[in-house]
């Protein structure tokens, strides 16, 4: 009986150190050693070649590596080169579908071929639905690993205000879809506030695959995944342009402030060879921690319904 309350209480320690250590959900039912699969993979490049663009993702029709028929299958596990690639649908658009624990390419190194693929790969995306036949595939970043659905994008595409925030958290993991969890329902009342709503608003992340434990993405994480939401903004092309959070308006606009800085003035974002007016304001999930700070947002809205009403 002893030994019994005894192991209970270490695997309730256990699980204490894992909530502590922002593991909130389980993945599979067997443990992976994604290290030793990254060192794997360095240990044969030398061998093999380094993986070119063609080697990320599948490429779009018409790209030069796309026409280099020898190597336009590749795949950056080493395991995986042989098998084939799934031709590209543009006509494909399904709803984000959960990834199974265990499966798929083994992790990359990111450098800078994995970011000029990236580059290359959101370029000749020519719709929405292309970019997120796109990202489905790419498999550049090792964020989709551990991630449970690809998080592209939410509300309408047609609208003239977009909102771009940092990275998914748990909730939106599950669903598949941008600020749903409580962070989504501030912003929201925000939208309600000043007379908008989903339908009147395009969201989006910088990065679009939730990082473990809700960690900040990694300075590589994000440039691998920059072209993407750069690509996003340019088919949306928005008259406003809103970064939720200073992660957001640093990643696009190259701003070194913080958000207190950048907060409340109006920028502008190149996009397609045309000037978007852009704006900064405090990230939802700040303002639920610190709602003092609600009264300068709402000063932020504000502006934002005033510029699209002008």
């Amino acid at each position: 009986m002893q030994n019994t309350l005894t192991d209970q209480r270490q695997i309730e320690a256990l699980l204490d150190f894992f909530t502590s250590a922002g593991v909130d959900c389980f993945l599979g039912d067997e443990q992976v050693d994604w290290f030793a699969r990254t060192r794997e993979a360095a240990r044969v490049q030398p061998d093999q070649g380094r993986p070119g663009p063609q080697q990320v993702s599948q490429i779009l029709p018409g790209s030069s590596a796309g026409r280099d028929g020898n190597r336009s299958q590749a795949r950056l596990d080493p395991q995986a080169r042989l098998d084939p690639q799934p031709q590209f649908d543009p006509r494909a658009q399904s709803a984000p579908q959960a990834r199974v624990p265990g499966t798929g390419p083994a992790a990359v190194l990111p450098d800078g071929e994995v970011i000029a693929a990236a580059r290359d790969l959101a370029a000749r995306a020519s719709s929405l639905a292309e970019l997120q036949a796109c990202l489905e595939t790419f498999d550049g970043c090792n964020l989709k690993l551990t991630a449970k659905k690809l998080v592209f994008a939410d509300g309408n595409p047609q609208a003239r205000l977009m909102f771009v925030g940092e990275a998914p958290g748990r909730d939106e993991d599950l669903q598949g879809k941008p600020f749903v969890g409580r962070s989504g329902q501030l912003l929201d009342r925000m939208l309600a506030a000043i007379g908008l709503d989903r339908s009147s608003a395009y969201i989006a992340n910088v990065v679009p695959w939730r990082p473990p434990g809700n960690r900040t993405p990694t300075p590589q994480e994000t440039e691998i995944c920059k072209p993407f939401i750069v690509r996003q903004i340019e088919l949306v092309k928005p008259d406003v342009l809103v970064f939720l959070g200073a992660a957001s308006a640093k990643t696009l606009l190259n701003e070194k402030d913080g958000i207190r800085k950048l907060r409340g003035r109006w920028m502008t974002y190149p996009a397609g060879g045309r000037e978007i007016a852009a704006i900064a304001t405090y990230h939802p999930a700040y303002l639920l921690r610190s709602p003092l700070e609600k009264r300068l947002s709402w000063r932020d809205f504000l502006a934002i319904g005033q510029k699209l009403s002008g």
